[in-house]
């Protein structure tokens, strides 16, 4: 299969997704359970800043923003792959369905795609059910 998005802007999603990702503030309890689970101050710990660097979140966007529709469509569509929301021999409903996402505007698809949970593993695993890989790809060799 040949992508209509460029592999390397498939494998820039996928380094930026994981740069965005990492930076998602979490509480960690440091593997005790508060003694009192109401009071959110004592026995966890913010992982990292409340100050999330938003250029990695607003670069990520804008990749998206410069895709065409159906390339957005696709990248949602090699995502719902990745979760096993469809099966590699359902590809052309998997684009079929993401078109309408992008269909009057690619808002519904740019926020499917942001609040996905681990959009750079599904976005992956999606493009590896089709033997793509970033394998020698920039930074993701």
């Amino acid at each position: 299969m040949d992508p209509l998005t460029p592999l390397e802007t498939l494998c820039r999603i996928i380094l930026r997704a994981r740069e965005y990702e990492a930076q998602t503030p979490t509480d960690y309890d440091g593997g005790e359970a508060a003694d009192n689970v109401d009071d959110e101050e004592e026995g966890t710990l913010s992982v990292l800043d409340d100050s999330i660097n938003d250029s990695v979140e607003e670069e990520l966007k804008a990749v998206f923003e410069d895709l065409g529709e159906d390339q957005l469509a696709e990248v949602v569509a090699f995502c719902w792959v990745g979760q096993g929301t469809y099966d590699v021999g359902d590809w052309d409903e998997a684009v079929e369905e993401a078109s309408d996402l992008t269909r009057g505007g690619s808002d519904a698809a740019i926020a499917e795609l942001m609040d996905m949970p681990m959009l750079a593993s599904v976005l992956e695993a999606g493009m590896a059910a089709f033997d793509l890989s970033c394998d020698g790809i920039g930074d993701l060799s």
